[in-house]
């Protein structure tokens, strides 16, 4: 058995969210990538909570499944082989701490519906607004949150997200701070791992020295349907000799801590490549300027144009946090996928990967959101299984039977990390080509694009 996770998720309850992120078109869209495993997100705004408690049902210990509809009994059940869900929510903290505004996103998970009732009273308590954001603002630091929550039930327990970018994160160059225990204090001790975030990858993570003996978690963060799953952990038995059909809470969060008693372990994560993430180099978006750590050592981060200083870059505040060199093993696995392993095997391996949606897109010329290209993923899907059967394990001959030559090349590229890249910055993605083209912006000609052969 294996259990592909995505447990960092938004509701359409939540700032710039598509109305489409309600349980039932989630559950839709986790089959046709191969999710199987969401978390609710967003359980602190109370009308959403209510939608969680009417639309799904508890099937094991803190698991939940999208209520079927009511049999000739009137009982209401759910299907054990859809997708199941978690509870977890992301909330921004904002206070004052060492002289400095400090703002840090965490997600906080809870074990049971009773538990995320009383979570939410402590907040509505201090002062918080609940109904504003599906991602609450408090004036509480994370240790503050934690003591609460763990005091509420001691099987909670809280990721810090997107641990790098700039703005609001554990490490972010702006708010944040330069390590764990800094941030956490005594309360350090019960930080099992962190979530990478879009602008950065494990290997980059493996590097700090707080982290080696903690998870390295992928999570998409995603705001709309068809950009779930674009990160995820992939958790896997512990011990194959164990016939495991099911799974509870305790079982991930067991996994996540890394515990002696865990039946399920991190076999892996899917990475999105960080790169295209919008805060992986430095610089300023209105300037058009972007640096490179390299780029950085030489001319600084004061930018040439405004005169103030640059945003830093999440590989920038990689390098000045690390208490070592990069150092990866690449492998070649099934199917051409290009395995980046951990030389100390104090980590589990990771891929990178493309969404499927923009491959299609590149090979079509078209966009991502474009009908053509939603016609196109629901055709593969339906005919070739899951999004992530498709890149990962289907014949390249299979895909080009479906949907012709450019497309199967397309996806074999990127399984092998033959792609070209324009890193992010300051806010704006970066940009994945499949094909080398012609620079076409000023941001282009700045950024470093190279082909990823590892």
């Amino acid at each position: 058995m294996q259990v592909i996770a995505d447990l960092h998720l938004h509701s359409k309850y939540s700032r710039a969210v598509s109305r489409d992120m309600v349980l039932p078109i989630m559950t839709q869209f986790a089959k046709k990538k191969g999710l199987n495993l969401l978390t609710t997100g967003d359980w602190t705004h109370p009308i959403w909570l209510r939608e969680i408690k009417s639309e799904l049902v508890e099937l094991e210990s803190g698991v939940f499944g999208l209520r079927s509809p009511a049999n000739d009994q009137g009982q209401k059940t759910s299907d054990q082989n859809e997708p199941k869900f978690i509870l977890s929510v992301e909330v921004s903290s904002i206070y004052s701490q060492g002289g400095k505004v400090r703002r840090i996103h965490s997600l906080l998970f809870a074990p049971s519906i009773e538990v995320a009732e009383k979570m939410n009273a402590e907040l509505v308590k201090r002062g918080a607004n609940l109904t504003s954001d599906g991602r609450p603002i408090v004036g509480l630091t994370p240790p503050n949150l934690l003591e609460i929550l763990m005091g509420i039930d001691e099987r909670s327990f809280l990721i810090p997200c997107h641990a790098w970018t700039p703005w609001f994160s554990l490490y972010g160059s702006m708010s944040g701070f330069d390590s764990i225990e800094e941030c956490f204090g005594d309360f350090a001790k019960y930080i099992y791992g962190v979530e990478t975030g879009l602008s950065s990858d494990p290997a980059m993570n493996w590097r700090i020295k707080e982290l080696e003996n903690r998870s390295i978690l992928s999570f998409s963060d995603s705001h709309s349907p068809m950009k779930m799953g674009r990160e995820n952990t992939v958790f896997v038995v512990k011990n194959e000799k164990l016939k495991v059909k099911n799974f509870t809470y305790d079982d991930i969060r067991l996994a996540i801590m890394q515990d002696s008693k865990a039946k399920l372990k991190i076999g892996y994560t899917i990475e999105f490549y960080p790169e295209e993430g919008k805060y992986h180099y430095t610089g300023h978006r209105n300037c058009k300027v972007v640096y490179s750590p390299k780029d950085t050592k030489e001319k600084g981060t004061t930018c040439p144009v405004c005169g103030r200083g640059l945003t830093i870059g999440v590989m920038e505040r990689v390098e000045a946090l690390a208490a070592s060199l990069e150092n990866i093993v690449d492998k070649s696995g099934k199917s051409g996928i290009r395995w980046i392993t951990d030389p100390f095997k104090k980590h589990p391996p990771y891929a990178k990967l493309v969404p499927l949606n923009e491959i299609i897109a590149e090979s079509l010329e078209s966009t991502p959101a474009s009908v053509k290209v939603k016609e196109m993923f629901y055709t593969l899907t339906e005919k070739l299984g899951s999004e992530f059967e498709i890149l990962l394990k289907t014949p390249i001959e299979e895909i080009e039977k479906v949907a012709g030559e450019a497309l199967a090349q397309a996806i074999l590229q990127v399984r092998q990390g033959d792609i070209f890249i324009s890193p992010g910055y300051d806010g704006e993605y970066g940009i994945v080509r499949i094909k080398p083209q012609e620079k076409d912006s000023e941001t282009d000609k700045q950024a470093e694009q190279a082909t990823l052969g590892f």
